[in-house]
Order: structure tokens, then sequence, then C-alpha cells
């Protein structure tokens, strides 16, 4: 997949693409309910005093976009009643999400969590649900928007979700930081929710996608109705079953299972890492106004320059060896954040931890989001796609969660960030072995849509 017959020049020009606006637009919306219920929430807990295992507890709510792939096949089949005519089937169903969002938002900024802790759950776990449901609609926006003929695009608009990603949540999180301290938490939820509904507005301006997936499922309901014998149920099965066995049928069962356990493990280190970010800097001596500052101001803009490498250099070479590089570059990352743990509240060595870090997340995220891409079928997008995304972040959240406990039981910061290193290895070791294999899938579905 690699296209080194591009000059740069030539590479850079292919970025001038509304769609590519539409997919950043979209990624933004994606983003912002992580920080909505992560750092946001985390520094929230940590200044009313929760405990570290509390806080690594809380983030338990994120489990629902590990398993989001369950209803994954209602956002590719079912049209929601009104929205769906206007608004058409994936802006819809991202702007029904955005709406709960937006409700849940301002009901939790009334909220004092230390005293009612259950209530502030659930309203995150609502913002969560959503959120994740969301993230179906809209990853299945961009794979949709670009279809895989056009490979040489993959890993550009893969990097401008990723970078409306971290727009979406560092700065809304920067902002917030900043703001804590004079406004309090309360008041900088109010301010959350109005940004909801700037992003609800975006998702009214982007284009719906023209695609082939209408005709590819109906074709798919004829060959269930031929088994079934009835169209109702026939519906049913292409629903439920059909992406699933058509995601095993392409890859082969084999390369299919490996994929699949490959996801779940390449990120679960730098996911320990994340959740507990903002209590680290916190314990080591940072103030708010460094975390927001440093974290998320100077954060994000490291991020958008480095998706933007990234891409670049995968549209180049390619997105197998991309992910490769990416995954070593990020274990080694990892340590830097072992040596502020030695040194202190140092803003030189932060600022250099962030910038390492940011760059080896953004390259190797880049690849990552533009290999699930790849392997996904035009029919079931949603749901395959969804799949994987879940598999993902079912390391990301449920094993993550035990963050803070393996903090406190290690209780050394640079004990712990060592093993998050040390946590990439085994899927480094997985792609290696079945790099041929990952190679030919991608081959394969690049030709099959010539």
């Amino acid at each position: 997949m690699a296209n080194a017959s591009l000059s740069w020049v030539e590479t850079i020009r292919s970025y001038l693409d509304k769609r590519l606006l539409w997919v950043f637009m979209l990624g933004c919306s994606s983003g912002f309910p992580w920080v909505l219920i992560g750092s946001n929430m985390s520094g929230w807990l940590k200044d009313a005093g929760l405990t570290r295992a509390a806080i690594g507890y809380f983030g338990s709510v994120f489990a629902v976009y590990a398993i989001n792939f369950l209803w994954a096949p209602l956002v590719d089949r079912v049209k929601l009643p009104v929205l769906n005519r206007y608004l058409g089937q994936r802006r819809s169903w991202i702007f029904l999400c955005q709406s709960i969002v937006f409700v849940c938002t301002f009901l939790i900024a009334g909220v004092d969590p230390a005293k009612s802790l259950m209530l502030t759950s659930m309203l995150a776990l609502c913002i969560a649900t959503a959120s994740s449901t969301q993230d179906i609609a809209i990853d299945a926006y961009r794979i949709d928007t670009f279809p895989k003929s056009d490979s040489s695009k993959l890993p550009q608009a893969s990097a401008m979700a990723v970078i409306g990603w971290w727009t979406g949540y560092s700065l809304p999180g920067y902002l917030a930081f900043i703001n804590a301290d004079s406004i309090g938490w309360n008041g900088v939820y109010y301010g959350m929710t109005a940004i909801v509904g700037l992003l609800m507005l975006f998702t009214l301006l982007v284009g719906e996608p023209q695609t082939r997936r209408e005709a590819l499922q109906a074709e798919a309901e004829q060959r269930h109705s031929h088994v079934v014998g009835n169209p109702i149920v026939a519906w049913l099965t292409v629903t439920v079953f059909e992406p699933f066995i058509d995601f095993f049928r392409r890859n082969g069962f084999r390369v299919a299972l490996t994929l699949l356990l490959f996801v779940f493990l390449f990120k679960i280190g730098e996911a320990f890492l994340g959740r507990m970010s903002i209590a680290f800097y916190k314990d080591i001596g940072f103030s708010n106004e460094q975390i927001g500052y440093y974290s998320k101001l100077i954060g994000w803009g490291l991020t958008m320059l480095f998706t933007l490498i990234g891409s670049m250099v995968n549209v180049k070479f390619g997105i197998v060896r991309g992910l490769m590089i990416g995954g070593i570059a990020m274990a080694a990352s990892n340590l830097m954040f072992a040596w502020i743990a030695k040194v202190g509240p140092n803003e030189t060595l932060f600022l250099a931890t962030l910038v390492v870090d940011n760059f080896t997340s953004a390259f190797s995220t880049v690849a990552f989001v533009s290999f699930l891409t790849m392997v996904t079928g035009q029919a079931f997008s949603a749901t395959q796609y969804a799949l994987l995304a879940s598999l993902g972040n079912l390391g990301r959240t449920t094993l993550a969660s035990f963050s803070g406990e393996l903090v406190d039981y290690l209780d050394d910061w640079s004990t712990f960030f060592v093993l998050t290193a040390l946590m990439v290895i085994p899927s480094l070791i997985m792609l290696y072995s079945l790099r041929h294999y990952f190679t030919g899938v991608l081959d394969r579905a690049s030709k099959d849509h010539r």
C-alpha cells in the first residue's frame, strides 16, 4: 500500500480535499465526549478528594466502547424516523447521539460528584453509550466517503479523523483545566454543553457520502432469503450475522482471528498510561494550569503536526511498516514518563516527553486506523469497523480500569511506566510474524475495490 512514486509536493497537495474537512469536523465530535468523562472528570474527581483507585474504577464507563459492535448492525441497517429523510443514514445517527450527549452534559454540570457519585456515574455512562454509538456512525461515514480504490487517501482520512479527535479532546480539555480553579468544575461543564451544541451544528453542515451500501445489502438479503425462505428473517440474519460472516470469509479464518487478537493487544500499554496520566501529573506536583497548558494545548498542537507527518509517511511507505515502527516508538516513549517520575515536576522534561509521546502516538494511530479501515467491507462498514475498534477499546478500557490498583500495588510511578512500555511487545511479535499475511490482506482488499 505504499505510494513511493508520489512526490512530497503531490502528497501535500492531495490534502486539499473538502471531504477531509468533513472527516475532521466529525472527528472533533468523536473526541469531545472522552474529555467529558475522561481527563476532565479525572481532574474533577481528584479535586473532590476521591482516591486513585476510585478514579480508575470510574473509567469503567468506557467499557461500552468495547461492546458497541453488538448494536453496530443497527447503525448500518436501521433508518431513523424523520432524521434519515433530511440527514441520511450516517448523519442522522450522529445527530441523534450528539443530542443525547448534549442533554447529559447539561445535567452533569449541576451535580457534585463527591456527594452524588452514582448519579455522576450514570450520566457518564449515558454519555459513553451515546458517544460509542456516534463513533460507529462517524467511522462508517469516513469509510463510506473514501473508497478503498483510492488507497492513498486512507492514511489522509485517518489523519484528519485523528486530528479532529484530538482537537475535540485537547482544546476543550485545555479550556477546562485553565478555568477549573476560577469558575469551578460545574461552570466548566456548562461551558462544555455549549461546545456540544456547536458540534451538532457541524454535523448539519457536512455532506452525506454516496455508496453502494444499500445495493450490496439487498444482494445479501436475497442470498439469505434463499436459505431461510422468509424476508423478515433474512433481514435479521443479514443485519446480525452477515457482517461477521463477510469479515471472516474475506480475510480467512486464521488471519481474521489473529487480526482480532492483534487489535486487542496493540494499545494496552498506552491505555494504562493514559488512564493514570492526570493523577500522575498531580501527584508529581504539576498544577491544573500547567497540565492544561502542556498536556492539552501544546499536546494538541504537537498531535496536529505529527499526525500530518505520520500520514504522509504512511502514504509514501505503507501502512504495515508504519504500524511496526510506530508500535516500537510508542512503547519506548512511555519510558520518558518514568524519567519524569524520578526527576519531579520539571517543565522542560515535561515538554520533551510530550513531544516524544505525541509523535509516536500520532504516527502509530494513523497507521492503526488506516489498517482497520482497509480490512473492512463496503456493505457493512459500520459493523465491521466497530468490531475491530471495540476490541481495541476493550484492552484500553476494561483492563486499564485496574491501572490505579497497579500503581497503588507497585507504589512506584517509574516501575509502572516501564511495565506499560513492555505491554506492547506481544502485539509487535504478532504483527511481525504475520506481516506477509497482513500485506496480502491489504493488497486483496485494494484490488477487490478497483
